[in-house]
This record gives structure tokens, C-alpha cells and sequence, in this order.
């Protein structure tokens, strides 16, 4: 798995590559909610993961990651090869597979670190409310790049991408969990079970709201995500521990 500092790519601005023929003439996507909800999306964008990787490392990988990104909302996944991704990234065969088994390997490495960033979010952020995952930032970001969502569908690589996700949901909401007051003292056990059914509720919705996106906003589905949650946690929380509700913050603020 790859540690990219950056999930820029997966924004409507870096999903082409800057050797894209199309990059130029590329417009500025409708998004379903005013632009005003995109700011949140803007900061996050800004998050840099941990410096794992040397800086020569890190620019090889996201040149590849960034060249596929771009083939991948030009033509159908299965008709690029590594030799297309090599063509665009300009970089040398030995060293893509330095880094990578194939192109499904170098797909997969970019989306471990998008939801790597993506669902530690709040903690890198400093947010202190008891909100469980940046759903409300999320669905704005997904929103914004609903050409690459098509090509992923159209690549029927979703379940892989679900099932990604759905494993660093699991392990952020379980983390939040564990350092909040109302469910630190929660059995350890039961906190993991919760915490992976939650990420498995989160990804359903996702789901249900590519299918309806202009049903609800991005604040409103962060609402409707931490409503279901804390409904159930509030009746597992430990006798003598206080429970509450999710706190306003910016992402579920007057919806």
C-alpha cells in the first residue's frame, strides 16, 4: 500500500493529469448544494499524511496514481495498460513495478490512501465535536468528483472500493469512540462490533445517495449518519457515563 500525501487527485482539479489533452477545456463540475458546502471539502484537501516515503518515492507514485486517475475518465479501465500509465507519467517500466504489481495494484494503493486521509480527517483537524467521521466533508468531496465515480463504476470497481473504506471507517470510528467520554469506558469488544457496523451503515448510505444525490445535501447526510449512530450507541453506552448527542459543528450546522 502506498502513503500518498495528498488525495488531490481524487478532486475535480487534479483528476486529469497535467499531461492530459483534456485537462484545458475541462469545466468546473455542478455540484447538488450550494458552493459554500465545498469549503470544508478545500480544507481537507489541504491534509498531508505522515512523510513515510522519501520525497522522490512519493512524486514517482503520485505521478503514476495521478496518470491512471486521468486514463481511467478517458477510456474503459480494462483497455489501459501499464504501458498507457507508463506513457503518461513519463516514467520508466522497472520503476513502476518497483512500487506496484500491476495497474489494479496502483488503483487500489490510491484509494487506501485516500480513505487513510480522508476518514482520520477530523482527528488531524482538531475536531472535538462527538461527531463520529467527516460525513458531511466526505459526500461533499464525492460530489465534486462524480465524473471519476462514474469511472470507477463503469470499471465495476465499487465493491473494492467499498470494502477499502469500509475497513478505515471502522478503525477511525472505533478510535473516536475509544477517546470520547460517553463511550471510552464502552467494552472494548462491543466498541469494535459497533464501530465496523457504523462504517458498514456509512458505506450503505453512500450508496443509497449516489443513487438519489440531489435528495439530500452533504451537511444533511452527515446529520442523518450521526442521528443512526448515536440512537444505537446511546443505548450501549455504560451506566454512569454521560452520553451525548453529536455538538454542532460547521459540517451539520443549521440543516
Amino acid at each position: 500500500m502506498s502513503s500518498r500525501p495528498t488525495p488531490s487527485k481524487w478532486t475535480n482539479r487534479g483528476a486529469m493529469s497535467r499531461n492530459s489533452p483534456s485537462r484545458k477545456s475541462a469545466k468546473p463540475s455542478a455540484l447538488p448544494f450550494p458552493a459554500s458546502a465545498a469549503e470544508p471539502v478545500r480544507k481537507l484537501m489541504q491534509l498531508r499524511s505522515p512523510a513515510k516515503l522519501d520525497a522522490r518515492v512519493r512524486r514517482t507514485r503520485d505521478a503514476l496514481g495521478d496518470a491512471l486517475i486521468a486514463l481511467m475518465q478517458e477510456q474503459p479501465f480494462e483497455s489501459i495498460t501499464v504501458q498507457h500509465v507508463l506513457d503518461r507519467a513519463k516514467i520508466g517500466r522497472s520503476t513502476f513495478y518497483n512500487h506496484f504489481r500491476d495497474k489494479d495494484d496502483l488503483f487500489l494503493s490510491d484509494v487506501d490512501d485516500f480513505f487513510s486521509v480522508m476518514s482520520t480527517a477530523l482527528d488531524r483537524l482538531g475536531d472535538k465535536s462527538n461527531r463520529l467521521l467527516p460525513a458531511h466533508e466526505f459526500f461533499a468531496h464525492v460530489a465534486q468528483v462524480h465524473e471519476f465515480i462514474r469511472a470507477v463504476n463503469d470499471a465495476q470497481k465499487f465493491h473494492d472500493v467499498f470494502e477499502l473504506g469500509k475497513g478505515h471507517f471502522a478503525r477511525s470510528i472505533e478510535a473516536r469512540l475509544a477517546g470520547m467520554p460517553a463511550t471510552r469506558n464502552m467494552n472494548p469488544v462491543g466498541r469494535a462490533a459497533r464501530a465496523h457496523a457504523l462504517a458498514g451503515a456509512f458505506v450503505s448510505l453512500l450508496e443509497w445517495w449516489l443513487a438519489h444525490q440531489k435528495s439530500a445535501t452533504p451537511q444533511q447526510m452527515d446529520v442523518l449518519f450521526h442521528e443512526l449512530a448515536w440512537h444505537g450507541l446511546q443505548r450501549a453506552t455504560p451506566r454512569g457515563s454521560t452520553s451525548k448527542k453529536p455538538r454542532s459543528s460547521p459540517a451539520n450546522s443549521g440543516s
